[in-house]
C-alpha cells in the first residue's frame, strides 16, 4: 500500500484518508475526513465460496471524529457513512488509546468497539437471493458490534527514517459469522512499513504560507506516461475524444529540501471528465504531494521546473478510456487509483521581464491514473489506467 503522510495545522493526508482537524492538541481534537474502506471481495483469485456473486467493492466513507485526552490516555469516537454508493452503511467506533514513549520507540495500544448497521454488514457479508446455490443459501446480515484490541508502534531509526507497524485482532458478531461466505470469526491484521520524513527544520514562510492555484485542460492519450514525459509520444484523441478540465489548490510544504533546489507542495483539486457522449460526464478528486526541481544553469534568467506529483485519485465513475483498455486486457477497474503527475513549466515573469509574475508558471503535464501494476489492495489490485496530456497555468499568491 502506498503511504502518503502530511500533517499540517488544519489539513492532513494519511493514506488512506484525507481530512481537516480542529483543536490545538491531542487532548481536544475534532476532525472531518474521507477514508477508504478496505472491506470487499478480492479482485484476483476469487475463492469458490464467492464464485458467481456480484463483487462487493471497497467503499469511501465520510466521517467525523472527536477525542479527549490527558495523562490517562485518549478516548475517541468516529462516525462513518459510506458516500461511494457501495454499501450505504453506517459505522460508529468508540475506543480508548494510551500512547507511550521510551527513547526512540513510540507505542500506542488501543481497544475499540465498532457498531455497524445492517446495510454495512449485509452488503459485505450477505448473500442475495439471486446469488444463492445449494451450498450457499441466501442470507441477510443484520446490525452488530465488533470488538477490537491492538497496538501501533513506531521506531525512529535516524532523524529522517522511521519504521512503523501494528497488529490487531477483532471478532465478528454472530450475524456476520453466521453467513455462508464467512470462514473465520476472528480477523487478524498486521502492518509493517518504513517512512522518510521530508519536513524542513526551518519555516520558509514565517509571515504567511502562500496559496497555489492551478487550472488545467487536457485530452486523452494512448501513450504511456513515461513516453509522454520523455517526449517520445505526444499524440492525443487517437481512439476517443474524451477530455478533462480541472482546478486545484495547493500549499508549499518544504522549501529547498536539505539545501537542494527542490521544493515540495501539496495539492487537492477537482477534475471534470468530459466523456463526449460515450457516458455521462463525471468529477474526479485528486490529492497528491508534488516535488519541483529547478536547479538548471539558466535558473537566474528563466526559472524552469520539472515536477512530479504522487498521490490518490478518486473518480465518481470509471473513465471510458480505462473501461475500454481494461476490458480488452480482461483486467479489473477501480474508482480509487494512484495518480502520477509529471510536469514541466517555466516562469511567465522571467520570460517577459515582469517581476510581479515570477511565481506564475505555464507548462504541460500528464494526468495519469494507475494501480501500481496491480500490487496494491488499496487501489483494487488494478494493473493499468489512463493518461491525459494537459496544459496548465499555475500561480502563487
Amino acid at each position: 500500500m502506498p503511504l502518503y503522510l502530511y500533517e499540517g495545522e488544519r489539513v492532513y493526508l494519511r493514506s488512506p484518508s484525507v481530512g481537516l482537524k480542529f483543536g490545538a492538541s491531542e487532548a481536544r481534537r475534532f476532525e472531518v475526513f474521507l477514508k477508504h474502506r478496505f472491506e470487499g471481495h478480492p479482485i484476483d483469485d476469487i475463492p469458490a465460496s464467492l464464485a458467481g456473486m456480484a463483487p462487493r467493492e471497497h467503499g469511501i466513507d465520510a466521517g467525523v471524529s472527536g477525542q479527549l485526552g490527558g495523562a490517562w490516555g485518549n478516548v475517541f469516537a468516529e462516525l462513518l457513512r459510506d458516500v461511494s454508493h457501495a454499501s450505504g452503511g453506517t459505522e460508529l467506533r468508540l475506543g480508548y488509546r494510551y500512547p507511550l514513549r521510551r527513547g526512540r520507540l513510540w507505542l500506542r495500544p488501543h481497544v475499540m468497539l465498532s457498531l455497524r448497521d445492517g446495510d454495512l454488514n449485509n452488503y459485505y457479508y450477505g448473500v442475495r437471493p439471486e446469488e444463492a446455490r445449494p451450498d450457499r443459501p441466501a442470507y441477510e446480515a443484520q446490525n452488530g458490534i465488533v470488538p477490537e484490541v491492538g497496538f501501533y508502534a513506531a521506531y525512529q531509526l535516524t532523524t529522517r527514517w522511521r519504521l512503523f507497524g501494528g497488529a490487531s485482532v477483532s471478532r465478528l458478531p454472530d450475524t456476520v459469522a453466521g453467513s455462508p461466505i464467512v470462514g473465520e470469526r476472528l480477523l487478524r491484521q498486521l502492518q509493517l512499513g518504513a517512512a522518510y520524513d521530508l519536513s524542513s527544520e526551518r519555516e520558509a514562510w514565517p509571515q504567511r504560507r502562500p496559496l497555489i492555484a492551478r487550472a488545467l485542460y487536457g485530452a486523452s492519450s494512448d501513450c504511456d506516461v513515461m513516453e509522454v514525459a520523455t517526449l517520445r509520444c505526444t499524440s492525443t484523441h487517437t481512439q476517443d475524444n474524451t477530455s478533462i478540465a480541472g482546478f486545484e489548490i495547493g500549499r508549499p510544504f518544504v522549501d529547498r529540501v536539505d539545501g537542494w533546489p527542490l521544493d515540495l507542495a501539496g495539492f487537492v483539486g477537482l477534475t471534470q471528465h468530459k466523456e463526449r457522449g460515450l457516458q455521462a460526464d463525471f468529477p474526479e478528486i485528486r490529492a497528491y504531494i508534488k516535488a519541483y526541481f529547478y536547479g538548471f544553469p539558466w535558473d537566474a534568467r528563466l526559472r524552469t521546473r520539472l515536477g512530479l506529483g504522487v498521490g490518490l485519485s478518486y473518480a465518481k465513475e470509471i473513465p471510458f478510456t480505462e473501461q475500454r483498455d481494461q476490458a480488452q486486457r480482461g483486467r479489473a477497474t477501480s474508482r480509487l487509483l494512484n495518480t502520477f503527475d509529471p510536469t514541466a513549466d517555466f516562469s511567465v515573469g522571467d520570460l517577459f521581464g515582469v517581476r510581479g509574475l515570477r511565481e506564475t508558471y505555464v507548462g504541460a503535464g500528464v494526468s495519469h491514473r494507475s494501480g501500481i501494476f496491480g500490487s496494491s489492495q488499496l487501489l483494487g489490485n488494478v494493473s493499468g489506467g489512463s493518461n491525459y496530456i494537459y496544459g496548465y497555468v499555475e500561480t502563487s499568491f
